[in-house]
């Protein structure tokens, strides 16, 4: 016998340990007696938390659970369902696409209230799943006031002034904080982890519960390094302060969350992403420092040598086609498309992006931010951003063939994209675009250049010092070194201002192609990247990831170790 959805639901909160067969019974006879919803009858008993149910029905039902505090919702839209409709069922329209409406509902086995609302609206519905108090809540504060209504308040008014107060968003500054002797231990504490971590140039604080003490762990020039450890008493209070910073919701332990936060220290605003991971022992916090100050130096100033620079500054002046940018997470994409993006915004350009999630915030750039749990992925996004006369678009991340053939169909009908892809080397972003789905006199017709990049510490100005290499070393690497000539090398011997470590700061390294016609013939004839590669190196001159950064080896500013460390051998 097929079980119903009904008897489906109660047999995964049973399994689930959330409700025990005796207290299921005693809200079956209770539902008898007063009739009503099953589900309100247990939350109402307070026999299963509202939450836990919602995620239960979520993973029965396959829709998707949000929190409906986090979005922004189109107050214009939200009037396609009378107020009188979604109060009574207890629901509000989020997004639209095409001809489908994304409705929150805290029902979502209410087969009516889907019916009613099609017939109303004459749209497709597509459900997601709210908590009830969150709907009330976006209800309330989405729908306007009838002008009745109004008439009748006024009547009621006592005349006592109201006067507004400007509140702007959360800002906090950790320079004054630190001189506010009354302050609680945690946020002390707190405001001391973020501003160490800054002083420090760290990228990235991890914040990682273990059995014993919470670890503290900064990401430096792109390694981590412990810090400290926090008692284990304090780590509740510790990860609360943050979610509470990033108005992310306390009392989720089960589900990742992802927020962001703003702070200002010593005159400067710096925007953190933050991210909560469940793990064994707690949440695993990650914070990613965000500096616009990195926006704004221009691509001659992420330390790119002179010949790829070259390719890389011609590309940018196309009127239209691809430029990818390739390369591991970390490794600083992101900074050097926002900085030819940044450098490309003038009144002139309708520039538009598409992030998940946004990084940074730029004024006079349209920036998107993908939602695919509402059905806003990178496709469909990009699809709606060609509708709006773009000049250049940046997509944070080519993940899929729909998101590729759209992208480079845009490259050809006049728009300029960026994007980046998850390849070890230039050359491999082309083949990867042709693995997609995308045809190979598409992608030859489209992309103009592609690039590998990869982030390398430099040697520390305060204690560099010469040293010796063996020969047979610099020989296993391809260096040689004319007979009878002297050529110094340099190390950071490791002092207070790097922290001991010998480095202090980074530059980018860049492999950079140029696609020629003669490239583009290769393309379409489905030539391997290793033949594409050979030929660039062979006939255009270009020069691999290792080559690049032994050049910056030899010129004094990083090590043989780090070149070795970062790049790998072809």
């Amino acid at each position: 016998m097929i079980k119903s959805l009904k008897d489906r639901l109660i047999e995964v909160l049973i399994n689930n340990k959330l409700i025990t067969k005796e207290d299921l019974q005693k809200a079956v006879d209770k539902q008898k007696e007063k009739s009503g919803s099953l589900s309100k009858i247990l939350i109402e008993s307070g026999l299963v938390k509202e939450k836990d149910l919602m995620v239960v029905w979520g993973q029965e039902l396959d829709v998707p659970l949000i929190t409906l505090s986090r979005y922004n919702i189109d107050k214009e839209l939200v009037k396609l369902i009378p107020e009188r409709i979604a109060k009574s069922y207890n629901l509000i329209a989020i997004s639209k696409f095409g001809n489908r409406l994304s409705v929150a509902m805290s029902d979502p086995l209410n087969i009516l209230a889907a019916d009613d609302i099609r017939v109303l609206t004459g749209l497709e519905i597509d459900p997601v799943i709210a908590t009830e108090n969150d709907i009330k809540e976006a209800i309330n504060a989405s729908y306007g006031s009838e002008a009745s209504n109004i008439s009748e308040l006024a009547e009621r008014a006592t005349g006592d002034e109201v006067t507004l107060v400007e509140i702007e968003a959360e800002k906090i500054d950790i320079d004054e904080m630190a001189q506010e002797s009354g302050q609680a231990p945690i946020v002390k504490l707190v405001d001391l982890i973020i501003g160490e971590a800054i002083k420090r140039r760290a990228s990235d604080i991890h914040i990682e519960p273990e059995e014993k003490d919470l670890r503290i762990r900064y990401r430096v020039d792109g390694v981590l390094h412990d810090v400290f450890k926090i008692p284990k008493k304090n780590q509740n209070a510790v990860i609360a302060r943050l979610k509470i910073m990033s108005k992310l919701d306390i009392t989720e332990s089960r589900l990742p969350q992802d927020g962001r936060f703003k702070i200002r220290m010593e005159k400067k605003e710096i925007d953190f992403r933050v991210s909560v991971l469940p793990i064994t022992y707690g949440g695993k916090i990650v914070l990613r420092a965000l500096d616009k100050a990195n926006l704004s130096i221009g691509l001659d100033q992420l330390g790119f040598l002179p010949e790829p620079l070259r390719v890389f500054q011609e590309a940018i002046k196309k009127p239209f086609g691809m430029i990818l940018i390739t390369g591991p997470t970390g490794s600083g994409k992101s900074t050097t498309l926002y900085s030819i993006v940044s450098r490309l915004n003038t009144p002139e350009r309708n520039i538009i992006t598409i992030e998940d999630p946004v990084e940074y915030q730029v004024d006079g750039i349209t920036q998107v931010h993908v939602l695919p749990e509402i059905g806003l992925t990178f496709a469909n996004g990009l699809k709606s951003i060609l509708r709006q006369s773009p000049d250049v678009i940046m997509i944070g991340e080519i993940r899929d063939s729909e998101t590729a053939d759209i992208a480079v169909k845009a490259a050809l009908t006049g728009e300029l994209v960026f994007s980046t892809l998850h390849t070890n080397d230039a050359t491999g972003a082309v083949t990867r675009l042709i693995d997609m789905g995308v045809e190979p006199f598409l992608v030859a017709s489209s992309v103009i250049m592609v690039g590998a990049q990869r982030l390398c510490r430099k040697i520390c100005p305060h204690c560099k010092e010469e040293y010796d290499i063996p020969k047979s070393v610099l020989e296993r690497v391809g260096i040689v070194i004319p007979r009878g000539e002297k050529k110094p090398f340099y190390h950071g011997k490791g002092c207070a201002k790097c922290n001991k470590t010998g480095y202090l700061g980074r530059i980018a390294i860049l492999e950079a192609v140029a696609i020629t016609d003669e490239i583009r013939e290769m393309i379409t004839s489905r030539a391997s990247s290793d033949k594409i590669k050979k030929f660039a190196t062979e006939k255009q001159g270009m020069k691999l990831l290792r080559d690049n950064g032994i050049t910056q080896f030899i010129n004094g500013v990083t090590t043989l170790e780090e070149v070795l460390r970062i790049t790998s051998e072809e």
